[in-house]
Parts: C-alpha cells; structure tokens; sequence
C-alpha cells in the first residue's frame, strides 16, 4: 500500500467510528422512537437514519445504495418507513440525535476549539469530493451544512463515509461480486465471523448458493476460507477503494492532515470507548 493509501485508510479508520455513533446512541434512538419507529431492534431507525437523503427512495433504489442488505430485508423496512415519517422530518430528528449523543459522548470537546478546527478542515475535504455516480454522498453532500461545529463534523465524516462506500460499491462490482458474494468473500478473508454478516438479512441457502459460486471461480476453498485468487481479488478492491477515496483528501496538506489526525484523535477514543460500538462489524476496520 501506497503512503498516500495508507494515509486515506488511516482517516476512514478515525472517521467511521465517528459518524457510526448514530445507529447506537440511547438519544438515536429516543428520537426515533419520538417519530414512530420501533426501537427493539437497530434496522428501522437505521433504515431512517441513512436513506433519508434519497427522499422517498423505494426498495430498489434504497437496496442498490446500501447493496450488502438482502432484498428481503431492505423491503421489510422501505418504504415503509416513509408511512411513519417524511423524510424531512427524518432528518430533522437525526439532526438532533447527533447533538444529543455527541453533547453526551463528548461532552466540553463536543463545543471546544478543537472540534471547530477539525470541522472546518474536514469540511474542506468533504466540499472536494466528487459525487458524480456516487448517490449515497451526493444526497448527503446537497444537505445544508450545520452551523455548530459538533454536527458540521458529523456531516463532513458522513458525506466521505458515504463517498467511499459508493466508491467500495464500483470496486465489488467491478470485481463482479454481487451482494451476498460480496459479504462471502469478505468473511473468507477472516475481516468478520460469517454470524456477524448474518445482519444482512441473507438465508443460509443464498449463503451457501453464493459458496459454491465463489468457489466455482476458485476464489474459496471446500472449508469456506479464501484462496489465494480470492484474497487477492479483495485485496484489489480495497485497493481500488482507497484509490477512489483518495481524491478530496489531496485539499490537505501534510501538515493540515496530521493536525486533524492529532484533533480528531480524542473524538475517536472517546467513540471507541464508549460501549456503544460493536467489537465486530461487515467492515473489517483493522482486518483489511
């Protein structure tokens, strides 16, 4: 990996965990539930929480956008979700639950210098990205910036979280997996247990089905774990990922770009510490 890659990597890591905050926040989901949602389980307000930016996005559109999720399970939610709450009023709402967890999460650094600096230079890089054939990033990079720091930098970690996602979604595609191939081969590396990909809504049998197609392509073996073919097609997509990630990042200089690691090192401790985060998530952050 390139330095320049290794760089781009390094602000995914710091950044995810970051905008991720809103799928698990108690105030996330106090918020949802104020709407409507049914909050014993994540995936509703997640649903919510994420597609709004589409506006009234359907199943398709919403499935091809996220594309690790299941048909099945993209449509036990959308459009359903829009009968609870418009999509502005969604975004409304999510607006408010990230002050809220980040008020609590980070307490004074939610409000201090520090956070404005870090907003203002990661605003500079999120206005730099290019969102031509990246939906998920246009719809969010067309919002309206906030005026507090706190949520311009949620906003910012959002639109290039969203950036790269739809440059990783190109790179599957172009390596010709589809969405349940996708989340196979990515367990046959080891970047998650298969339970943990589960969450997507898959049956045993399409899981199985994608198994034997992989396999036919001799990208994994009988047990299940990756060939060498087949790590090194993953390994071209999380490079083509990067690759794609990597422009607006080039706004920053060196300088620039290691104060907002130093800035954004704290808010990362403070996320990562918190309880709220899984241990294991589908996006193998330190496995890839």
């Amino acid at each position: 990996m390139s330095e320049e890659l290794g760089r781009v990597r390094q602000m995914w890591h710091l950044l995810e965990p970051l905008h991720a905050v809103l799928y698990y926040a108690p105030e996330a989901f106090e918020e949802a539930a104020a709407l409507g949602y049914a909050v014993d389980e994540r995936w509703p307000s997640y649903f919510a929480w994420r597609a709004a930016p589409l506006g009234e996005a359907g199943a398709g559109r919403v499935g091809e956008t996220f594309f690790s999720f299941s048909p099945r399970m993209v449509g036990a939610h959308v459009p359903g979700i829009w009968s609870v709450a418009s999509p502005e009023a969604v975004l409304a709402a999510r607006g408010r639950a990230v002050d809220r967890a980040y008020r609590t999460l980070l307490g004074e650094e939610a409000t201090a210098p520090g956070t404005a600096e870090a907003a203002a230079l990661l605003r500079r890089v999120a206005e730099a990205a290019d969102t031509a054939d990246r939906p998920l990033a246009a719809a969010d990079a067309a919002l309206p910036w906030p005026d507090e720091p706190h949520l311009a930098l949620w906003h910012a970690a959002t639109v290039l979280r969203e950036h790269r996602g739809d440059g990783h979604l190109a790179a599957l595609v172009h390596a010709g997996l589809d969405p349940v191939e996708s989340l196979v081969s990515f367990a046959a590396i080891g970047a998650a247990r298969p339970e943990v990909f589960a969450s997507r809504g898959w049956s045993e049998g399409e899981w199985q089905d994608a198994l034997q197609r992989l396999e036919k392509r001799g990208l994994v073996a009988g047990d299940g774990t990756a060939t060498e073919a087949g790590r090194a097609l993953r390994a071209e997509v999380e490079r083509r990922t990067d690759e794609a990630a990597a422009a607006p990042w080039r706004v920053l200089g060196e300088t620039e770009r290691e104060r907002l690691v130093a800035l954004l090192g704290p808010l990362w401790v403070a996320a990562i510490g918190s309880g709220l985060l899984p241990s294991e998530t589908t996006l193998g952050i330190g496995k890839v």
